[in-house]
C-alpha cells in the first residue's frame, strides 16, 4: 500500500482527521458522518507513515462489536497489529498479565451478573427486596462505582445527584457494603473493579506503569461523549501525563447520563488540552435530506453550545411520515400495516426497525406484526410473554381461572394478583422496576379492555395464551423491534419511532432541564437511524373508546406542518396528520399547582395525586350508592359505569351543566346521555334513585 492509498476516498474534514497523526485531537463527529472511516484511516495513515508502530496503538471502544469492526477495517488498511478493545477487555488483559508479578496468587476471577451476589447480601442481611429491585439496585452500585462513591457518602452524593434508587438509599448504601464485601471475600471482580484495580496497580507500581506505557503510546477512544468518571480515571493513567490521543464523539448523541456517563470529558477536551486540534464530521452519509433535517430540527430548540448541525449529503427522499392516532392499538396496527408495504416495495425486512421508549411498549407491535404475518426480532429485550414477571403473572391467572367466581369482577380479581407480583398504584421512578411495573400495567390495562366487552377471567386468561401463541414470530430476518437505547449504533432503511407523547417522550419521570435535554437527544438518536424511510406516530388514548386527552411530544413543536400524510388506509388505524395543519391538543394543567398533568388518574382528576385535595365526601358517597344502583340495574361492574378516580373528580367539580359534566375524563357523551342527569340532579343535592 503506497502513503497515500489510507487517504483515498476522504472529504476533507476526514482527511484532516486522518493528517492529524499526532495528538492531542478531538474530533466531534455527527451522526452518519464516517468518524469510523476517518479514525480508521488516520490510524492507518500515521503507520503507513512510520509516525507510529502498529503494536504502540490502543484503539479503545464500548462495545466488542464496535472493536471487531474497527480491526476488520483496519486490516483492510494493511494496519494489522493494533490493538482495539474495549476498556474492560483492554483492562483485564493488563491486570491478569500483571497480578501474579505484583500482588502474587491467581489473579481474580470476573463476575459476569452482580445480581447473584446481591441476592446472598440481602439473604445475609435479613432483608427481602424483590429480584427486579435488586436488578435496579445492581444499576446503583455501577453507578457508585463509577463514580467514585463508596458505600459510606452514597446516600448522600446520591441525594445530591438527584438519583431515584428502587429501594432507600440507606438500603441501597448497606447492600453495596454487603456486595464489596462478598466480592472481596470470594476474590472476585466485577467489571468497574477491572477498571479501578488496574489504575491502581500501575499507580503503586511505577515499573508496571512504565511497561504499559511503554507498550501503548498512541492512543484513540470512540464514543468520548460515553466516558464516565472511572474510565476517565483509567485513561489518564494509561497516558501518564502525555497527550498523543484522539477522541472521537458526538455531544448530541449522549443518552447515558444515568449511568454515570458525562459528556464533558469531550465538550472540555479543548480546556484540558489547550494546543489539540478540534476538527467537526458534519455531512451526513448515512440518511437522505428530509430525515437530516427533521433530525436537525429535533435539536434547534436543544439547550447546548455543541450542537451539530449536519448537512445531508445523499439525494432526496421521502418526507418523514406523522401519524396521530385514536388509541395505542390502532397505532401498532398502523405501523405494522405501513411496514408491510414497505416490505412489499422492495425494504427487506432486516432494513426495517420500529423503537419505542420503554421495553414495555412492545408487547402492542409484538401483537400486531403477529397478527399481520410479518416476521419480527426484538432486540435488548425479552418477548413480552418471555418476560419473568409476565410468565408468574399469566401462571397465576390461570390458576385463579381454575377456580374463578363469575361474581368477582375481573378487574378487581386482576388488580388483586398482579399487587401480589408488583403492581402498585404509583408507577415507580424509572429502572427495572419502572419495565417490570410497565408490563403488569400492560396486563391490568388488557383485563380492563376485556372487562368493558363483558369478559370474566377465563376469556382474559384464554386471550393472554392467544397473544403468547401469535407473537411468536421467526426469530430471523425479521422487522426489529426495540427501545430507543438499544437501537445506538443501529440503522436500518426504514425506522418508524411510535408512542411520541408527553409522558413517555420525554418519559414521566424526566424532571430536570437536564433530564428532559437527555430526551430530547434519545428521539435525536431515533430520527438518525433512518437512512431513508422515517415514520412518526403517538396515539390520543391508552384504548379503543378512551378519553383522547394525550399530546404529541414537545420535542415535535414546529415540526410536523412540513410531513407529507399518506391517507388513513381504515377508520380504525387513526387519523394520520396533514401537512401544514398540525393538531396540537391542549394539555391538562393541575387546578391547584398548575403542573401539566401526564398520568391518566391524575388528569380525570384535575390536580397531581399529591396536591390538596376538596370535595363533599357526603357528595361521595351519595355517587357510589347510585352507582351500586345503576349498575346492578345494568348488570355490569360498577367501575363500568364510572370509575372510583371519576366518582371524586365529580365529588371535587360538583358539576352543574353537561358542560361541566364533559370536562371531566371518564365521561363522553355515551355515558352523558346514559347517566347524566341522574349524577347531575345528585350533585345538585337530589335523592340517590
Amino acid at each position: 500500500m503506497e502513503r497515500d492509498d489510507a487517504l483515498a476516498g476522504l472529504d476533507p474534514e476526514q482527511r484532516e482527521v486522518a493528517e492529524a497523526v499526532r495528538g492531542p485531537v478531538c474530533v466531534l463527529a455527527g451522526a452518519g458522518t464516517g468518524k469510523t472511516r476517518a479514525i480508521t484511516h488516520r490510524i492507518a495513515h500515521a503507520v503507513r507513515s512510520g509516525v507510529v508502530e502498529p503494536q504502540s496503538v490502543l484503539a479503545v471502544t464500548f462495545t466488542t462489536r464496535a472493536a471487531g469492526e474497527l480491526k476488520q477495517r483496519l486490516r483492510a488498511l494493511g494496519a494489522s497489529g493494533v490493538q482495539a478493545r474495549t476498556f474492560h477487555a483492554a483492562a483485564l488483559r493488563q491486570l491478569t498479565y500483571f497480578w501474579p508479578r505484583v500482588i502474587g496468587g491467581d489473579a481474580p476471577r470476573v463476575v459476569q451478573s452482580k445480581l447473584p451476589l446481591l441476592v446472598e447480601a440481602a439473604r445475609l442481611a435479613r432483608r427481602s427486596p424483590e429480584r427486579g429491585e435488586l436488578r435496579d439496585v445492581a444499576a446503583e452500585i455501577e453507578w457508585a462505582k463509577v463514580t467514585q462513591t463508596p458505600p459510606e457518602e452514597y446516600v448522600a452524593l446520591a441525594a445530591k445527584a438527584g438519583r431515584t434508587p428502587p429501594i432507600a438509599a440507606s438500603e441501597v448504601a448497606h447492600l453495596y457494603e454487603a456486595y464489596e464485601t462478598l466480592r472481596r471475600e470470594r476474590h472476585l471482580v466485577d467489571f468497574e473493579t477491572i477498571l479501578e484495580l488496574t489504575a491502581a496497580v500501575m499507580t503503586e507500581h511505577q515499573e508496571v506503569a512504565a511497561e504499559i506505557r511503554r507498550q501503548y503510546r498512541y492512543f484513540v477512544v470512540d464514543e468520548y461523549q460515553d466516558v464516565n468518571p472511572l474510565q476517565k480515571l483509567l485513561l489518564d493513567t494509561w497516558l501518564g501525563g502525555r497527550d498523543d490521543i484522539c477522541v472521537v464523539g458526538d455531544p448530541n448523541q449522549t443518552i447515558y447520563s444515568f449511568s454515570g456517563a458525562t459528556p464533558r470529558y469531550l465538550t472540555n477536551f479543548a480546556v484540558e488540552h489547550p494546543s489539540a486540534a478540534v476538527i467537526k464530521l458534519v455531512r451526513d452519509y448515512r440518511s437522505t435530506p428530509q430525515v437530516v433535517g427533521l433530525a436537525n430540527g429535533v435539536l434547534a430548540k436543544a439547550r447546548t453550545p455543541h450542537r451539530l448541525e449536519l448537512v445531508a449529503q445523499r439525494p432526496d427522499g421521502p418526507s418523514p411520515v406523522f401519524a396521530e392516532c385514536d388509541d395505542e392499538p390502532a397505532e401498532a396496527a398502523l405501523v405494522a400495516m405501513r411496514a408491510k408495504e414497505l416490505i412489499a416495495q422492495g425494504v427487506p425486512t432486516r432494513e426495517i426497525a420500529v423503537l419505542f421508549r420503554v421495553n414495555a411498549q412492545s408487547e402492542l407491535y409484538e401483537q400486531a406484526f403477529g397478527q399481520a404475518g410479518v416476521p419480527y426480532v426484538l432486540r435488548g429485550a425479552e418477548r413480552f410473554f418471555e418476560r419473568p414477571e409476565v410468565r408468574q403473572a399469566v401462571v397465576l391467572l390461570r390458576g385463579a381461572a381454575r377456580s374463578a367466581n363469575d361474581a368477582e369482577p375481573l378487574v378487581r380479581t386482576v388488580h388483586d394478583i398482579l399487587a401480589g407480583i408488583g403492581l402498585t398504584p404509583e408507577a415507580p421512578g424509572g429502572g427495572t422496576a419502572r419495565e417490570r411495573w410497565e408490563s403488569l400495567k400492560a396486563l391490568a390495562d388488557l383485563a380492563e379492555d376485556i372487562a368493558a366487552e363483558g369478559g370474566d377471567l377465563p376469556r382474559f386468561v384464554a386471550e393472554l395464551e392467544r397473544r403468547a401463541t401469535e407473537q411468536h414470530a421467526p426469530p430471523v430476518d425479521g422487522v426489529t423491534l426495540a427501545s430507543l437505547h438499544a437501537a445506538k449504533g443501529l440503522e436500518w432503511d426504514a425506522v418508524f419511532l411510535a408512542g411520541l407523547t408527553e409522558g413517555m417522550l420525554p418519559i414521566v419521570y424526566a424532571e430536570t432541564p437536564e433530564q428532559v435535554e437527555e430526551e430530547r437527544r434519545l428521539l435525536y438518536v431515533g430520527v438518525t437511524r433512518a437512512r431513508e424511510h422515517l415514520h412518526l406516530s403517538w396515539a390520543l388514548a391508552r384504548s379503543p373508546g378512551g378519553r383522547k386527552a394525550r399530546r404529541p411530544s414537545r420535542f415535535l413543536d414546529g415540526l410536523t406542518g412540513g410531513a407529507t400524510a399518506a391517507g388513513s388506509p381504515a377508520r380504525t388505524a387513526g387519523r394520520e396528520r396533514r401537512a401544514g395543519k398540525p393538531r396540537v391538543a391542549v394539555p391538562i394543567s393541575c387546578r391547584v399547582c398548575g403542573k401539566t398533568l401526564t398520568a391518566a388518574a391524575e388528569q380525570k382528576l384535575g390536580r397531581c395525586a399529591t396536591c390538596p385535595a376538596d370535595y363533599d365526601q357526603e357528595l361521595l358517597e351519595r355517587l357510589k350508592l347510585w352507582r351500586t344502583k345503576a349498575a346492578k340495574d345494568a348488570k355490569v361492574p360498577t367501575y363500568v359505569v364510572f370509575t372510583d378516580v371519576t366518582l371524586q373528580a365529580l365529588a371535587e367539580r360538583v358539576p352543574t351543566t353537561e358542560e361541566d359534566l364533559l370536562a371531566i375524563a371518564g365521561v363522553g357523551r355515551v355515558k352523558l346521555e346514559r347517566y347524566g342527569q341522574a349524577v347531575l340532579d345528585i350533585c345538585r343535592g337530589g335523592e340517590v334513585t
